[in-house]
C-alpha cells in the first residue's frame, strides 16, 4: 500500500506525524551499509568474513619461513578504507626492513621493531596474498568484543590465492 493511500485513510493525523511514518518507512525499508572484512578465493568463493566497523583493527601474521619469527602487517579500517597502519619484524630479514618516508621505525624492545604510522591506503580496499602452508601459517587476528580472535588462512587455503577485501555490505535488520 502506497504511503498515499494510507495519509488518505488517515486525515485526522497531524502533518508532522505523517512526515515521521514516511521517514520511518524509508528507514526500515532501506538496507544498512556496514564493513566486512572478507576473504574469497580466487573463483569468488567467500571462505572467512566477520563485521569491521569504521576503527575496527585486524593483522595478518605468518611465520617467516627462513626465520621463523612472527611477521605482522596491521590494517585499519578508516571510515570503508582498508589502510596499512603498522608491521613488525623481529629482525632485518631479507627482504623485510624499513623505507624512509613511509611510517617511523621504533623498536619494539625485544631486537625487533615496529614500523609505526604508515597510514597507506590499500588500492580498491584489496589484496590478493598466496597463504602458505601450515609452517608459515598466515593468519586473520583480530579483537573483537574484548576478546582476541584468530583465524587461519593455512589451515583452509594453503597454497592457494585468495583476496582480503573490506567491503561495504547490505544488512537489513
Amino acid at each position: 500500500m502506497s504511503l498515499f493511500l494510507v495519509s488518505a485513510r488517515l486525515p485526522a493525523l497531524a502533518p508532522g506525524v505523517l512526515a515521521s511514518l514516511a521517514v520511518l518507512a524509508l528507514l526500515f525499508a532501506t538496507p544498512v551499509l556496514a564493513d566486512r572484512l572478507q576473504v574469497t578465493r580466487a573463483q569468488g568463493e567467500r571462505i572467512w568474513h566477520s563485521a569491521m566497523p569504521d576503527g575496527a583493527r585486524w593483522c595478518v601474521e605468518w611465520e617467516h619461513s627462513v626465520e621463523h619469527f612472527t611477521v605482522r602487517d596491521c590494517y585499519l579500517n578508516v571510515a570503508g578504507s582498508m589502510q596499512l597502519e603498522r608491521s613488525h619484524q623481529p629482525d632485518f630479514a631479507a627482504g623485510l626492513g624499513h623505507t624512509l618516508g613511509r611510517g617511523k621505525q621504533v623498536s619494539d624492545g625485544k631486537g625487533g621493531y615496529w614500523i609505526e604510522e604508515i597510514y597507506e591506503p590499500v588500492p580498491s580496499n584489496q589484496y590478493a596474498l598466496r597463504v602458505g602452508a601450515m609452517a608459515v601459517n598466515h593468519r586473520l587476528v583480530w579483537q573483537q568484543d574484548g576478546a582476541r580472535h584468530v583465524y587461519s588462512l593455512s589451515r583452509r587455503a594453503a597454497g592457494e590465492r585468495v583476496w582480503i577485501q573490506l567491503v561495504k555490505t547490505d544488512e537489513k535488520h
